[in-house]
């Protein structure tokens, strides 16, 4: 199979919509004493990442509007620094910043 920016963009969204589905019922006590919960949503958040770094240069810089550096940056924090991640991060980055994501690629 043919792997394109629009490719990657489709499975973007599915980890997209994995979280929202997911997230819709978890607070931020409920992300800090379930260790399943943090672990599926940071391997989904990982996944986001190493999807983006397979989206060209071009197509990152057409849509500037977008911060790809901060998602690959979150993702080397949480691959390097995983027992420090400070899950109030994470937990704003899966409840404030994914459906804003979500919102912006779903339109392209």
């Amino acid at each position: 199979m043919f792997k394109n920016n629009e490719y990657y963009i489709g499975k973007i969204l599915e980890d997209l919509d994995f979280i929202s589905d997911h997230m819709k019922s978890v607070n931020i006590t409920d992300l800090e004493s379930n260790q399943l919960i943090q672990d599926s949503m940071m391997f989904r958040l990982i996944q986001i990442s190493e999807k983006v770094k397979c989206l060209t240069d071009e197509y990152r810089e057409e849509h500037f509007n977008i911060p790809w550096t901060d998602i690959y940056g979150l993702r080397n924090r949480i691959v390097h620094d995983y027992g420090n991640v400070d899950l109030g991060v994470i937990y704003d980055t899966l409840t404030k910043d994914i459906p804003d994501l979500k919102e912006i690629l779903s339109k392209l």
